[in-house]
This record gives structure tokens, C-alpha cells and sequence, in this order.
């Protein structure tokens, strides 16, 4: 750290990611919730189609062919869409064009620890509000906090629960400044928070690619709001924040909605799966509208086993945050990858009986 940093700067800690194993690990990746599933084979011949020319020339700075595919997707216009580099550089958008230095910054806790990360580098005041132990919304308390921004992961990580859309319509008819609902992990989800967006123009809806349609490491995400609040964010926008390839690779994909869904299917099969052979093997697990599951073993030190997977290149999630100490999230892989660590666990399981 120099002298040059910005005091605010200094003490805040900054966002870690979830570890990455080397090129060519052999390390079964369960931390970091991507899809075990390869993208739509519509996106590899739009990589294979790509001329050099798209790489000589800036690219069209709006999407608008994403956003085109997007809004015969979601039956919704195209001036209600834009377009990021990942959802978490629309929630950045939004921290720059609506929250003041010292402005609150309301959530609920535990939850995506970016939201509170990026309210400490803009100079604001996080407030959290914690979850109970069965995560059910703090609904009163959010609402009685008026920040210039709530966020909601909807469904929430790293819990997995669902959020019933009646709370989300109370807190937008209820709230003065901006909602908004990250729906990262909507398409393994029942229901979705669109229609909110129809009906409040302060509610803004963040979506990925990144896990229903398996392109984490393309980056590409897309907020939905009222055309105004769009306008907002186009306006802090960098110039080309979204590349040529993202543009065209993710529109192939999510025009492809047979395979994304076939996907998200498989792996709310494999999550029920998974879900009652740790509940066998005397786990907790949270219901989960996700691509991963949060668990607590009574006799478990959630962190001691987390180091003792990765030993074994198996790579879980722990939070160092209340309320999750003693829990791990671990997300839904293949059926061979899941078997794989349930066998883990029995041997670590049957290893602490015995010793």
C-alpha cells in the first residue's frame, strides 16, 4: 500500500474472489458456483464465425444486438436494457450514478459481500441488516432503513434461498430510493422479479450469463429497468465496457434458451440429489433455488474440512462472515463430481467417529 491511496482507502480489506486452481488442475471446482455444463454449442460456431475485422474496429458501445436478443427474450424493450462488463460491474454503474458520499447503503446480511465492499469504496455507509437463522427477509427493518440503495439477491448467496415476490413488491412500495434485485442465479430459480420492473420505475433487475448459460469467464451481464434509470446508468458507463466477442458470443447463447433450460434442469435434478445424500449423511441443508447448496454438520469444523477438501483437490466455499462460520457452500457440479465429494465426506465423517 503507497501513500497515494486515498485514506477512505486504506482500511478497506477489498473483495476476495473465490480461489482459482492452476490451468490443468485436476481440481474438482465447487466454490465459485459456475455451471458444470459446457455453453450452447451455438456460441462455439459464433466463436469459430468471428472475422478479424470485429478486433480492428471499437465495438458498437450500446450492445444493441444483445440487447435486441434480450428483449424478444424477456418481452421487454430494448431502451429498458444495457449492457456490462459482468453484473458486477453494473452494480459499480449503479454505486457511481446513485449513492452519494456518506449516503446508506442497505442490504441484508449475510448475502454478496460486493455489495458492501463497493459501498465502502464509494465513500458510503453500508448498513446490514442481519437474516434470521432460517434466512427470512428482514422486511420491516429494511424498509424503515431508506437508503439511496437496497440491494437483494434474489435468490440470495450464499444461502440459496428464494425470496417471495410479494416481500419484493412490499420493499418496492415502500422504499424511496433505488431496489435493486440481483437475480444472478434466477434460471434455477421458480419465479423471477421482472414484472417489478413494469410496475416501479426505481427497481432495477442485474442478470448474468455467467450461470445459467455457463460464460463466467466471458463476462457479460445486463441490467433491466425504466428507460430513465437505464439512461442513468448509460451515463457512467465507460465507453466500450462490453467487447465485440462478449456481444456476439453472448447473444448466440442467450438465444439459445432449449439449452440453457435443459441445463438449469439437469442441475436442480442433481441439487435434489445431492441434497437428500448430505441430509443422509447427517448434514443440514438449506432449501436452495440455486446451483448450490449451503450445509452445517453438527460435528464438523466447517473450515478445518474445507482445508482438508482442498488438500485433496476438492475446492468448497467458507465465509468468514456471522451466521456462516460453520457452514460451507458447496456447489452442484456433475453427478460424478458430486459423488465424488459425498465419498469425501463419508471418509471424513467415518475419520471423526473414530478418532
Amino acid at each position: 500500500m503507497t501513500s497515494f491511496l486515498r485514506p477512505h482507502l486504506r482500511a478497506i480489506p477489498g473483495y476476495t474472489p473465490g480461489e482459482q486452481p492452476p490451468p490443468g488442475s485436476v481440481t474438482i471446482k465447487l466454490n465459485t458456483n459456475e455451471n458444470p455444463y459446457p455453453p450452447s454449442g451455438k456460441v462455439f460456431k459464433a466463436l469459430e464465425s468471428i472475422d478479424g475485422e470485429l478486433l480492428r474496429r471499437y465495438p458498437d458501445a450500446s450492445a444493441q444486438l444483445f440487447r435486441n436478443a434480450a428483449s424478444s427474450i424477456f418481452d421487454i424493450p430494448p431502451t429498458w436494457i444495457t449492457v456490462a462488463n459482468g453484473s458486477d460491474d453494473l452494480l459499480n454503474l449503479i454505486m457511481r450514478a446513485f449513492v452519494n458520499e456518506g449516503d446508506s447503503v442497505i442490504y441484508p446480511m449475510p448475502t454478496y459481500v460486493l455489495y458492501r465492499t463497493l459501498t465502502q469504496l464509494q465513500g458510503a455507509q453500508p448498513c446490514e441488516i442481519s437474516y434470521d437463522e432460517e434466512f427470512e427477509l428482514p422486511l420491516a427493518q429494511l424498509i424503515s432503513a431508506q437508503g439511496a440503495v437496497t440491494f437483494i439477491a434474489a435468490p440470495n448467496s450464499p444461502s440459496g434461498h428464494a425470496i417471495p415476490i410479494e416481500q419484493l413488491e412490499q420493499l418496492a412500495q415502500n422504499i424511496s430510493g433505488i431496489l435493486v434485485i440481483d437475480e444472478a442465479y434466477v434460471d434455477f430459480a421458480e419465479t423471477n422479479a421482472l414484472q417489478l420492473v413494469r410496475d416501479h420505475r426505481h427497481v432495477i433487475i442485474l442478470r448474468t450469463l455467467s450461470k445459467g448459460y455457463s460464460l463466467a469467464g466471458l463476462r457479460l451481464g445486463f441490467a433491466i429497468a425504466s428507460p430513465d434509470i437505464i439512461q442513468d446508468l448509460n451515463k457512467v458507463k465507460d465507453s466500450y465496457c462490453v467487447d465485440a466477442i462478449a456481444v456476439i458470443l453472448g447473444t448466440a447463447a442467450i438465444e439459445d434458451q432449449e439449452h440453457k433450460n435443459s441445463n438449469a434442469k439437469q442441475i436442480k435434478h442433481s441439487r435434489s440429489i445431492l441434497t437428500n445424500k448430505l441430509e443422509e449423511l447427517g448434514w443440514k441443508v438449506w432449501p436452495s433455488q440455486t446451483n448450490f447448496l449451503l450445509v452445517q454438520h453438527p460435528h464438523v469444523d466447517a473450515l478445518e474440512l474445507q482445508q482438508w477438501l482442498k488438500l485433496r483437490k476438492i475446492l468448497v466455499r467458507h465465509f468468514n462472515l456471522p451466521k456462516m462460520i460453520d457452514k460451507l457452500r458447496i456447489t452442484v457440479g456433475t453427478e460424478e463430481q458430486n459423488d465424488i465429494v459425498c465419498q469425501h465426506l463419508t471418509q471424513y465423517l467415518s475419520a471423526q467417529k473414530t478418532s
